[in-house]
């Protein structure tokens, strides 16, 4: 459980971000999907919200599951804050 808090938390974070960032300068009204289907704006912040945080979260899990691969000792084990 621990794992997925610090994976799915900071890109939580992150997602909330970039959708505040990119929502401020591109109005979700003016971008037609497959060129001609207007959606509404609530749908369009939700699935853009929900795109920012799985690749944030898919950025934080290589970026855990690389820090804790290898021959090195393991970054987040309790052993090795015990020693």
């Amino acid at each position: 459980m621990r794992i997925l808090m610090w994976i799915l938390w900071p890109s939580f974070l992150a997602a909330g971000i970039a959708s505040g960032v990119v929502f401020a300068l591109i109005d979700p009204r003016d971008i037609p999907l497959f060129g001609y289907i207007r959606v509404s704006s609530e749908l369009a912040y939700a699935a853009g919200f929900f795109l920012f945080w799985l690749m944030a979260a898919f950025s934080s899990t290589l970026s855990f599951f690389m820090a804790n691969s290898g021959n090195q000792m393991s970054l987040f084990s309790k052993r090795d804050a015990e020693d």
